[in-house]
């Protein structure tokens, strides 16, 4: 059965997205199969995989509000052992529509039981916020992967995340762990970056990632090129960063 994954942080511009399209990159290159889940409304994990957003057969949204079965959105990706369900503005009227809907935090759960056979992981880029969108991806998901920002308000943000992960656990979905907890946006020559190093490893020191992610203009550009970083700079410091978290993913995930 596929481990799913949440990537989530309630924060945004802090790596969700581009966690979700590297790190599930360099684990399809590593022979795992993947499939990505873009359930954030911006559509950008759709973008970074090369996949025009216009006149989707199926996405997200459809099986959110049950209109259509997983099988029928997914996309298969340019890009080695990777599929995508897609997602475009539609999903941005999912939060209205769920409310009317009976067992509405589980749709994207059992919308998912029929395929989940079909691949070692399953990560799910989640919107920066904590509505019924992101509710719906904690529900169905294993675990979750929590970017963060080296900068001051980073951990004042993570604490209220965990908390409301917590909520879910309680409320709808017992199973659900920590899966790590990663930084991104690296800069080792800022003070400040070496002081929340040092916090986040006080909270999370066995969650915490080995691997940091770098500052890298790179890792900007490459989403506008329709392709995770390893296949458009694959030398960049960024693409082997993501590299390094896709073989400590796999390592962890071993145990």
């Amino acid at each position: 059965m596929g481990k799913i994954i949440s990537v989530v942080n309630q924060k945004g511009g802090v790596g969700n997205t581009t966690t979700a399209v590297n790190l599930s990159a360099g684990i399809g290159k590593m022979g795992k199969k993947v499939l990505v889940i873009d359930a954030d409304p911006q559509g950008n994990t759709t973008s970074a995989y090369g996949i025009k957003k216009q006149g989707l057969y199926a996405s997200v949204y459809d099986l959110l509000i049950g209109k259509n079965k997983a099988p029928s959105a997914i996309i298969k990706s340019e890009f080695k052992n990777v599929d995508v369900i897609p997602c475009n503005m539609d999903l941005a009227g999912a939060e209205v529509e769920l409310i009317s809907i009976e067992n509405r935090e589980s749709q994207l759960k059992n919308a998912l039981a029929e395929i989940r056979d079909n691949y070692d992981f399953i990560f799910i880029d989640c919107p920066p916020s904590l509505g019924l969108i992101t509710i719906n991806s904690l529900c169905a998901s294993d675990t979750v992967l929590v970017p963060i920002q080296c900068e001051y308000f980073a951990l004042e943000g993570l604490s209220q995340l965990m908390a409301s992960v917590r909520q879910v656990k309680r409320l709808y979905n017992p199973t659900l762990e920590l899966e790590g907890v990663l930084l991104t946006m690296f800069d080792g020559r800022l003070n400040l970056t070496q002081q929340v190093v040092s916090e986040v490893k006080k909270f999370f020191a066995k969650e915490l990632f080995s691997t940091v992610i770098p500052r890298a203009v790179r890792l900007s550009e490459a989403p506008s090129y329709g392709m995770p970083i390893q296949y458009y700079d694959p030398r960049n410091k960024g693409a082997i960063a993501y590299d390094a978290l896709a073989k400590e993913f796999i390592k962890r995930n071993r145990r």
